[in-house]
């Protein structure tokens, strides 16, 4: 399940292209910075009073960019999209069509395909979320090891150094992660997989499966004051 095509509808970015050669999916990462490189520097689209669009940055017909949000390019950003209030995009993104980048929400080095929803309070770097995929309200996906070393990938028994320092998360299409859950570096959920909210996840979750917090909740009689 590490292909592109084993996690994502290829018809469902302009930019399937950037895998090609790929025989991981995570190896297209590394290809982002140099596939936006063909960005040429243009005048900020003065159509989006309020925010802060840098001189790299496409956007397309039908997008809303809200007041405060931050666009430093360069990026590309697709049709009948949303970049809501106080959205950063750092360098090197790629959002496809009717996707939504919320609120306090911080992308970097990343891949979005059609119909994803990034919408409240997110942390995507280096990673790649395939067609609606959504995160829910908090959930951040981590990117790099506390300790030196780069992101290594197990499966079968087998570990598979990826090769970088900084990977994240592939979400395959229509992946969610729920309110405040964790993706730990090199999380790879397959299409239709499932985090419950505030699940800690590490590792690989195949598609249509569900990650569920065992945690019980305790309930006591409140004490009297």
């Amino acid at each position: 399940m590490f292909t592109a095509a084993d996690l994502f509808d290829l018809t469902q970015t302009e930019h399937a292209a950037i895998f090609d050669g790929c025989h991981h999916a995570w190896e297209a990462l590394k290809k982002i910075e140099l596939y936006l490189a063909r960005v040429a520097r243009q005048n900020p689209p003065p159509r989006f009073p309020g925010a802060r669009i840098g001189d790299r940055v496409l956007i397309g017909e039908g997008t809303v960019v809200e007041p405060g949000a931050l666009i430093k390019g360069p990026a590309i950003i697709g049709k009948n999209c949303q970049i809501r209030h106080n959205a950063y995009l750092r360098e090197n993104v790629i959002i496809g069509d009717d996707c939504v980048v919320g609120n306090s929400s911080e992308l970097k080095n990343a891949l979005i395909f059609n119909g994803a929803q990034v919408p409240h309070y997110n942390y995507i770097g280096d990673s790649i979320l395939g067609h609606k995929a959504h995160l829910g309200a908090g959930v951040k996906i981590s990117n790099i090891k506390l300790l030196a070393g780069n992101i290594t990938v197990a499966a079968d028994g087998v570990t598979l150094d990826t090769g970088l320092r900084k990977f994240g998360a592939l979400l395959g299409d229509g992946a969610e992660a729920g309110c405040n859950a964790v993706l730990n570096p090199g999380s790879i959920l397959g299409r239709g997989a499932v985090v419950y909210p505030n699940v800690f996840w590490r590792g690989i979750l195949p598609a249509n499966m569900i990650a569920k917090n065992k945690a019980e909740i305790e309930v006591v009689v409140k004490r009297a004051e």
